[in-house]
C-alpha cells in the first residue's frame, strides 16, 4: 500500500500545442495540507482541474495514482464518487435554492417512491453546519440570504456531504472577512485531524504557512519544488515562486504630489433595496496630482458604493458633487467618467472587469473603442498595435492576444481590466482591490505600474482590505466605516492599529 493518498507523475497538459503543464509531480498523505504555490498562470488551477476531471483522463499526459491504483476519470462525478471534491475560486452555488438543496444538488435522499426527502436533507445539513460552527444557518433559506464568507463555508459542507478524503481550495479567502478566514483555518486544521487531506492554492503565503505542512511550488508549468513548511520562511516560498528574490514587497518610490485635481463633495449612497438606509453618508475628500489615495475600512463600509457613484455606476440612488480640475462633472454613466479622465478598474473582475468570451485584446479596447475607428468604420490594424503594446507593457501572459480572456490566469485578467482603463490615459484612475486574488510577483507589477503613473501626473484612488498594501503604498489614507469618513490621515508613520482604531469606530482623524 502507497504511503500517499494522491500522486500525480509527469503531468503534461497543452493547449493549441503551449504547454500549461510541463511534467508535474505532486504527492499528499492522508490527514496532510499541501499548499500549491505559483505565480499567477504558472499552472496551479490547471493541475487542479487535471486532478479533478475537469479535463477528463485522455485529455493530458502522465498518470494519477489514487490510493495506490491508476486513476482514470472522465468526469468530475467520477472523482467525487473516489473522494476529491474541489471547490473553486468562483462559488457554485444556486442563490435561490434553500442551503439544503445546494448541499445535495444532484446527490438527493429520496424515498422509495423518488420523492426528497426534505427532513432527511435538513437533518444532515444542520449536522453539517453545527460541525462546521455555523449553528446560527437556517438551511431551509436561500444561499442568496447569506454573505460571502457564510457561502464558502457552505461549499465546504456540500464538499464533506460528498464524504470527500481530499479537498482541492483554490484561493478560498479570497473574499472572506478577517474573522471568516480565521474560522476556515481552524476548519483546515479539524479536518486534517480527522484524516481529510488538503491541498491550498492561496496568495496569500501566511495563511498557507499557519495550515500547510508541505510546499510544492511550480513555475510556469514546471514543477521546482517540494519541501516541508517548516524548512521555509514566506521569503523562501516568494523566491521559489517567482525564481527571483523580492526583498521589499512594497517598491515605495518618491514622487511629486501637485494642487488638488479630484474633489467629492457631500457623497452619499442609498442601499439598492433599502432606499431608506444610507451605504454612503455625506462623504467629502480631496486627491491631488501625483497621489496615491489608500481607501481602508470594513468589509461593507461602502468604500465600493462610494467609487461606483464617482464613476457613474452605482444601482441604486446617489447625490453628490464631483469637480476635476476644478470644473463640475456631471457624471452618470461609466462612458461619461471615461471621457472625463476618470477610469475605474472593479473590485469584481469577473462581474464587472471583462467580457469573459471575448478576446483578451478587445477586452482591453472596449474603453476606447472610438480611437480605432473613422465615421464607425474599424481601423484593425491600429487597434491591434494598441493591444500588442499594452501585453507587452503590462506582461500579461497569454498565446495570442485572440484567446477569450475566461482562459487566462486570475493575475493576467486583472492585467487586462488594469491596461482597459489605462488605454484613455486617465487624470484620476480608481483601482478597487486591485491586487484581490494576485500573486506576489504580479502584486509588485501592480505596485511599480502605480508608481510609474503618479510619477507621470496621474492621481490614484487606492481601495484595499490589506493594510500592509495601504500603508505600504498610499501617500494619504482615508478611513470610511459605516458610510462615515473616519479618517484621512498622513501616512508618515501610520500604523495598522491607529487605521483599524479608526475602522471600528474607536477613533475619528479628519485632519490630514
Amino acid at each position: 500500500m502507497s504511503e500517499y493518498l494522491l500522486e500525480m507523475r509527469g503531468i503534461v497538459k497543452a493547449f493549441s500545442g503551449v504547454k500549461a503543464l510541463d511534467g508535474i509531480d505532486l504527492q499528499v498523505r492522508a490527514g496532510e495540507c499541501v499548499g500549491l504555490c505559483g505565480e499567477n498562470g504558472a499552472g496551479k488551477s490547471t493541475l487542479m482541474k487535471v486532478l479533478s476531471a475537469v479535463y477528463p483522463y485522455g485529455d493530458w499526459e502522465g498518470q494519477i495514482l489514487w490510493q495506490g491504483k491508476e486513476l482514470k476519470a472522465k468526469s468530475i462525478r467520477e472523482t467525487e464518487e473516489t473522494g476529491i471534491v474541489i471547490i473553486h475560486q468562483e462559488l457554485m452555488l444556486v442563490p435561490h435554492l434553500s442551503v439544503t438543496e445546494n448541499i445535495f444538488l444532484g446527490n438527493e435522499i429520496t424515498t422509495l417512491g423518488g420523492i426528497m426527502n426534505y427532513e432527511a436533507m435538513h437533518q444532515r445539513a444542520r449536522e453539517l453546519m453545527l460541525e462546521l460552527k455555523m449553528p446560527d444557518i437556517n438551511v431551509a433559506l436561500p444561499v442568496s440570504n447569506y454573505g460571502g464568507g457564510h457561502q464558502q463555508l457552505i461549499e465546504i459542507a456540500k464538499a464533506l456531504n460528498k464524504k470527500a478524503k481530499l479537498l482541492i481550495l483554490d484561493e478560498p479567502t479570497s473574499s472572506l472577512t478577517r474573522t471568516e478566514i480565521r474560522i476556515l483555518l481552524d476548519i483546515i486544521l479539524e479536518l486534517k485531524k480527522k484524516g481529510v487531506a488538503c491541498v491550498m492554492i492561496s496568495h496569500k503565503l501566511d495563511e498557507i504557512a499557519a495550515v500547510c505542512d508541505t510546499i510544492s511550488v511550480i513555475r510556469d508549468g514546471m514543477h521546482i519544488g517540494t519541501r516541508p513548511m517548516g524548512e521555509l520562511s514566506v521569503d523562501q516560498i516568494i523566491t521559489m515562486m517567482v525564481g527571483r528574490e523580492i526583498k521589499n514587497l512594497f517598491p515605495r518610490e518618491t514622487h511629486p504630489i501637485g494642487d488638488v485635481i479630484f474633489e467629492a463633495r457631500n457623497m452619499t449612497c442609498y442601499d439598492v433595496d433599502n432606499p431608506q438606509r444610507k451605504r454612503v453618508d455625506d462623504i467629502s475628500f480631496e486627491l491631488r496630482k501625483g497621489e496615491i489615495l489608500g481607501v481602508a475600512g470594513l468589509v461593507g463600509a461602502g468604500r465600493t458604493e462610494l467609487v461606483m457613484a464617482i464613476f457613474g455606476c452605482y444601482a441604486g440612488r446617489y447625490e453628490g458633487e464631483v469637480y476635476l480640475e476644478g470644473k463640475p462633472m456631471h457624471i452618470r454613466s461609466p462612458q461619461q467618467a471615461v471621457h472625463a479622465g476618470i477610469c475605474l478598474v472593479p473590485e469584481d473582475r469577473k462581474r464587472h472587469g471583462i467580457v469573459p468570451l471575448m478576446a483578451v485584446g478587445y477586452n482591453i479596447t472596449l474603453s476606447e473603442m472610438e480611437m480605432y475607428s473613422h465615421w464607425g468604420v474599424l481601423n484593425p490594424v491600429a487597434e491591434m498595435k494598441a493591444i500588442q503594446q499594452m501585453i507587452d507593457s503590462m506582461h500579461i501572459k497569454t498565446a495570442t492576444p485572440l484567446l477569450p480572456i475566461k482562459g487566462l490566469s486570475g493575475g493576467n485578467q486583472q492585467k487586462a481590466v488594469v491596461a482597459k482603463m489605462l488605454l484613455p490615459k486617465p487624470l484620476v484612475l480608481i483601482l478597487d482591490e486591485p491586487t484581490r486574488g494576485v500573486d506576489v510577483g504580479a502584486k509588485y507589477e501592480i505596485y511599480k505600474l502605480m508608481f510609474d503613473l503618479v510619477k507621470q501626473g496621474v492621481s490614484i484612488i487606492m481601495i484595499s482590505s490589506e493594510l500592509p498594501e495601504v500603508l505600504g503604498i498610499s501617500d494619504r489614507v482615508l478611513v470610511i466605516s459605516e458610510g462615515h469618513l473616519r479618517g484621512n490621515f498622513i501616512n508618515e508613520g501610520l500604523t495598522q492599529e491607529q487605521v483599524m482604531s479608526a475602522a471600528i469606530g474607536q477613533a475619528e482623524v479628519l485632519a490630514a
